[in-house]
């Protein structure tokens, strides 16, 4: 499609909103929408710089369009699950449309809030609007409940967008995965509407009612062996947030980011063999049900998988240096396993786990630098 009629109107108006135009002060604006629609015309002009094809916005795309699979997927399984808490037996379409209009609004309060805020600061601070928030503003109502009450879900964003991210100078300066500061938020503030059986299935299209569906975790926390199977665990046919349910769904977003080089293996690897290791030392030691629970079951519950995918990997929150890698995601997949087990009152500990070692992370890479740094100096002594 030619859109050199889109072009020639941007370069138009673009004066009005340079320095000096009527309307200045919208200059952060009007540059976000210009480069959202077409490539930057800035180039480097002196120094040193990497030149690569994969800029900022082409991989937020990228990883929006690996998070649709895991979306289209919630989208089903929330009117699927409806479906069958309601003996309504709904058709596949049914449940996809009620599942989509369900997600909408979340999705619309994420953005519209999220946004707003990012574009509030970039004119205040007179600098550029970043693509990150298109990735972190769909994510956000993924992980979360389908009952999360609209009003609550805004209080979330703005307090992720300002505390996480704009208080520490804005993307690329957070050191807290805003989307995972957003969870946190709802679920340190409203935990009756982030835990228990009946804040995973809508049973109106329109409303805050809900109906009874245990997750599989919640089952074990109380002491009660999963109802589902590991078939439709590793399906996602089971209760839980919007869009972390499915393995499958998840797995052909990590394919797409592993292809592109976008998420870094070496941390998604890592997490998977962190969370086994330690789920293998329970099942070695055996105590309760819980730990005698196959080490693979825990990939396939609750936000495991997604969280090892999606956001132990974003490149600003995490380790940089490649042994860190290693080090940051092998923590982040035990102590996520090492607190569903060990903590009955908070049986999803991936959310806690990445923010932890979000803390964590320029640590352990300094120390790996100071390791590298002391090595290289005993090979030039010697």
């Amino acid at each position: 499609m030619n859109m050199k009629w889109l072009e020639k109107w941007f370069d138009k108006i673009e004066p009005t909103f340079s320095q000096g135009g009527k309307l200045s002060w919208l200059g952060s604006t009007f540059e976000a929408f210009h480069t959202f629609a077409f490539t930057p015309k800035t180039v480097t002009r002196t120094g040193s710089h990497i030149r690569d094809a994969v800029d900022m916005k082409r991989s937020i795309i990228i990883l929006v369009i690996a998070l649709i699979p895991a979306l289209l997927f919630g989208m089903w399984n929330i009117g699927y699950q409806t479906s069958i808490a309601t003996m309504a037996n709904w058709g596949f379409w049914y449940c996809f449309w009620f599942g989509l209009i369900r997600m909408l609004p979340l999705i619309v309060v994420s953005y519209v809030v999220g946004l707003f805020i990012e574009f509030m600061f970039a004119q205040i601070r007179h600098h550029e609007v970043n693509e990150g928030f298109l990735a972190t503003g769909l994510i956000i109502p993924m992980i979360v409940p389908v009952t999360t009450p609209l009003w609550q879900l805004a209080l979330a964003v703005a307090f992720a967008v300002i505390i996480g991210k704009e208080v520490f100078g804005g993307s690329g300066m957070n050191f807290l995965n805003p989307a995972l500061v957003a969870r946190a938020f709802l679920f340190f503030s409203y935990p009756t509407h982030m835990s228990g059986d009946k804040v995973w299935i809508a049973a109106k299209m329109w409303g805050n009612d809900a109906l009874a569906g245990a997750t599989p975790m919640g089952e074990l926390a109380t002491g009660i062996n999963p109802s589902a199977s590991a078939l439709d665990m590793f399906l996602g046919i089971i209760p839980g947030s919007t869009c972390e349910t499915s393995f499958v769904a998840i797995a052909l977003g990590a394919i797409l980011l592993l292809f592109t080089g976008i998420a870094s293996w070496r941390i998604m690897l890592s997490v998977f063999i962190g969370g086994g290791l330690m789920g293998i030392l329970f099942n070695i030691i055996g105590y309760n049900a819980y730990m005698q629970l196959p080490f693979y079951y825990h990939f396939l519950m609750g936000g495991f998988a997604f969280g090892a995918v999606f956001m132990a990997t974003d490149p600003v929150t995490a380790a940089q240096t490649n042994c860190g890698k290693w080090i940051y995601g092998l923590l982040i997949g035990a102590f996520a396993v090492l607190l569903r087990v060990c903590n009955p009152a908070y049986p999803e500990g991936m959310m806690l786990s990445i923010l932890f070692m979000n803390c964590m992370a320029p640590l352990i890479d300094h120390c790996v630098v100071s390791r590298n740094i002391k090595m290289r100096e005993r090979r030039a002594v010697k």
